[in-house]
């Protein structure tokens, strides 16, 4: 397992390799700096106890001065390089993410919450980074200065150097044995904080609900729980850190403690000069240092392990629904028939089929209605006709083509979709209508309101076109949400549009003369109507009757409601419900 997130380390590293390398080179020269400048202090103790000359002084204090200065604008050169890695692979990973993101279907994000992925995307990715800025400079500092340091100190004293870092194994032991208990409880950390932020977007999102049901003080009670459940899980690994780290920084100084208990004798005896003793002192302290960095090292590991396994977890979801190696195009023009041959579809973990041996044609231009009790499958159709559900080969077809073999981009280019949702981003309407074409001008853009009916509302609003909604369109009704999102679809002027119970708030005459408007004309769509109002389904060319996710029912308004059965008790029952308003 470690194996593999260090293998995932050197990909995410791979494209700055260069970069990297350049850091750790000037990494280096600092250390070797680092280990020159102590041996120009031993020379000049020991020239001085000689022949005492303030010139000589001088000389070596200028040196020294200038060789520190060149080491410090070194350093900064190697933080700046290594820490602009870490920036860099947190850009790609964000930006991967989301790419990947977007190659995954919508059931995806049914099952997993957008706090959740949002969190991982942001706080895990940038413990992604800390590990690759801070912990890669912390480790090559650290290797760079034994690797240097260490063999000058065997070469001044090899017992007084074996002495000093003898406790060193026991710091490294000690490191080890905590190392699995800070990844446990920094996963923790993680899923907490994971868990708040969904509670945090649920409760934004839907904050007017909240409000309606006077649920403030449930939703802080709530939140509370959670926030107190991260902050236990906080102090647990904050707990864990310093209990840790004293030890390290204990142990690091005990090798300092030992130098000067026997560098003494060493100096009295003549095993030593003043000069070496120095020296080592010198080199112990720059042991320490790294030494007791390396506590922080393991924890940033530590945090970057458990976001490399959280973010792995999205990037190794592989898309359902995808082109295959034979996709075709679809030929231009095209007409918009739909043929549904032994159409069947079950919900992943479900047992029921939502769609079952649904067999139709519907032909170009040819308006048709689906209507139907919650539940019947209505909306399971909608989103199979674009493959945001994926169904078996030779199920479904458009324009003679099997829809599983034709390119993704180009049937959903012939498919316009207006869900039951009328999803609105925040910014103003005028980009929500030509969101399928940014570059649409305005009177295309007005044309489309005009046939969605929006036109002399947004006319009314103080911005107009430039009126910004709002975030999912807060600011519109929920008519105007829907109508605003049939303009959207309609400005893409696909040959074949799908309405999914996408006029439930506008009223049944204002949705009758839009399907009308979009029935007229030489350049007829075929569109699919799927909603509960009967009297705009009753100007449809045909309906569909569906129950229990099957189609029961076909023909015209005029021949099912003479027929005995489902559509005749739903008409009936909405004729009762306009009498009795």
């Amino acid at each position: 397992m470690a194996q593999s997130k260090l293998k995932k380390l050197g990909e995410y590293l791979r494209p700055h390799w260069k970069t990297a390398v350049l850091g750790i080179i000037a990494l280096f020269i600092v250390n070797g700096l680092g280990v020159y400048i102590p041996l120009l202090i031993r020379n000049s103790i020991d020239e001085l106890q000689v022949t005492f000359s303030f010139d000589r002084i001088l000389r070596y204090v200028i040196l020294i001065m200038v060789l520190a200065s060149i080491m410090w604008v070194i350093r900064m050169v190697s933080r700046t390089l290594l820490f602009g890695v870490g920036r860099q692979v947190e850009f790609d990973l964000k930006q991967q993410i989301f790419q990947h993101l977007l190659t995954l279907e919508p059931s995806y994000f049914a099952m997993n919450t957008v706090g959740d992925l949002i969190n991982r995307a942001t706080s895990d990715v940038d413990n992604i980074r800390r590990l690759l800025g801070f912990a890669v400079l912390s480790l090559a500092n650290t290797i760079f200065a034994y690797a240097l340091t260490l063999p000058v100190m065997l070469m001044i004293n090899v017992r007084l150097t074996l002495l000093a870092i003898a406790v060193y194994p026991v710091m490294l032991i000690s490191v080890q044995l905590f190392s699995e208990r800070l990844r446990s409880e920094q996963m923790e950390v993680q899923e907490e904080l994971s868990r708040v932020s969904d509670l945090i977007q649920e409760d934004m999102s839907g904050i007017a609900l909240i409000k309606i049901y006077a649920q403030e003080g449930n939703e802080r009670r709530a939140f509370r729980r959670l926030n107190q459940d991260l902050l236990d899980a906080n102090l647990k690994l904050a707990q864990t850190r310093n209990l840790l780290f004293p030890i390290v920084e204990a142990l690091s100084y005990v090798s300092l403690l030992v130098l000067l208990a026997f560098g003494a004798g060493a100096i009295a005896t003549g095993q030593i000069s003043i000069g070496d003793f120095i020296a080592l002192i010198l080199y112990v302290e720059r042991l320490v240092f790294p030494t007791a960095l390396l506590g922080f090292t393991i924890t940033a590991y530590q945090r970057g392990e458990v976001s490399i396994e959280r973010i792995e977890e999205i990037l190794s979801v592989e898309p359902k629904i995808y082109d295959t190696a034979y996709a075709v195009p679809l030929p231009s023009p095209i007409r918009g028939e739909i043929i549904a041959k032994r159409l069947s579809y079950t919900y992943p973990g479900a047992t029921i089929p939502a769609l079952k041996e649904i067999e139709f044609t519907i032909q170009p231009g040819e308006t048709v209605a689906v209507v139907g009790p919650i539940g019947a499958g209505k909306s399971t159709l909608a989103n199979i006709l674009p493959r945001l559900l994926e169904v078996p080969e030779g199920c479904l077809y458009l324009d003679g083509y099997d829809v599983t073999k034709v390119q993704l981009a180009e049937l959903r280019k012939a498919i316009a979709y207006v869900p039951q949702d009328s999803f609105l981003f925040s910014t103003t309407i005028k980009n929500n209508i030509r969101y399928g074409d940014p570059t649409t001008e305005q009177p295309e853009i007005e044309l489309a309101a005009k046939q969605a009916q929006i036109h002399p509302e947004i006319l009314n609003f103080p911005q107009q076109y430039k009126t910004i909604v709002g975030e999912r369109g807060i600011t519109l009704s929920g008519g105007q949400r829907q109508r605003t999102a049939l303009s959207r679809a309609l400005l893409v002027d696909a040959p074949v549009l799908i309405l999914d119970d996408a006029l439930s708030s506008v009223d049944n005459q204002t949705a009758t003369d839009i399907l009308k408007n979009l029935s007229e004309g030489t350049q007829r769509k075929t569109v699919i109507f799927i909603s509960h109002q009967m009297s705009a389904a009753a100007t449809c060319d045909r309906i569909f009757v569906m129950d229990k996710g099957r189609i029961i029912q076909k023909g015209t308004h005029a021949e099912l409601v003479q027929q005995s059965g489902l559509y005749q008790s739903l008409w009936n029952k909405q004729q009762l419900e306009e009498l009795l308003r």
